[in-house]
């Protein structure tokens, strides 16, 4: 199971790793200091779980998580018990107060494995309306409504918004995945749109609303676009 430790203190994050290390089912692909390095691994592998503290610099652990559109499954690891009720309204798996012992640590491990092997069936919560993306040393959310399109420069993103442009390191596919698929759409390699942004489909061009430029459409991608029209 590949996991993820976030924690500001490096004596939390050292006591973490030096668990993990203890359980061969476990995989730690990064021990992060904030969420902004955290956001960064989640955007370029698969997290399967995420050990988070909650009372961290910028944007808590609970803001984070509930703010990704598909998140890992989550144990929060912290000093503040006030919290647990927040932590299970995002259905984390476990809520350890912290110091934390490996007994006890091992435990929510265990029960995080159980979950991770079944999978129940279980109503998904309502997904956000917007993402979080780094844009200089802050994350910024950014509305789904917001957005008209986006267009790939190999390892960044450049996100237009109706106020304003964000330029990002994040790759397409990634963003992709993190998009809705009933609202956003692939016309060509390099740009993304948001589907009621457009105004019209001029032969292999689209038009948005409010925006002077014309988006070219990839030849691979035409029919798809016309189908979710119910133009094919």
């Amino acid at each position: 199971m590949n996991c993820l430790i976030i924690d500001d203190e490096p004596f939390a994050r050292e006591l973490l790793e030096d668990y993990v290390a203890k359980i061969p089912s476990l995989n730690l692909l990064g021990s992060c200091e904030h969420v902004f390095e955290a956001l960064e691994v989640l955007q370029q592998q698969k997290v399967d779980l995420v050990f988070s503290d909650i009372n961290m610099p910028q944007v808590n652990g609970i803001e984070f998580i509930r703010s990704l559109h598909n998140p890992p499954y989550v144990i929060f690891v912290t000093a503040y018990p006030n919290y647990a009720l927040e932590g299970f309204e995002l259905d984390a798996l476990d809520y350890i107060v912290k110091p934390v012992s490996f007994p006890r640590f091992l435990k929510a491990v265990n029960k995080a494995l159980a979950v991770l092997h079944n999978r129940p069936a279980t109503l998904a919560p309502p997904a956000p309306e917007y993402l979080f993306v780094k844009e200089g040393n802050s994350l910024q959310r950014v509305l789904f409504d917001e957005i008209y399109y986006i267009e790939g420069m190999k390892d960044y993103i450049k996100i237009i918004l109706k106020n304003r442009v964000i330029i990002t390191y994040l790759r397409m596919s990634r963003v992709e995945d993190q998009l809705p698929a009933s609202r956003f759409t692939r016309i060509q390699k390099s740009y993304i749109v948001r589907m009621d942004a457009i105004k019209a489909i001029s032969g292999n061009e689209v038009e948005l609303y409010n925006l002077p430029e014309k988006l070219p459409i990839g030849k691979q991608y035409k029919e798809a676009l016309l189908a979710q029209f119910g133009l094919s």
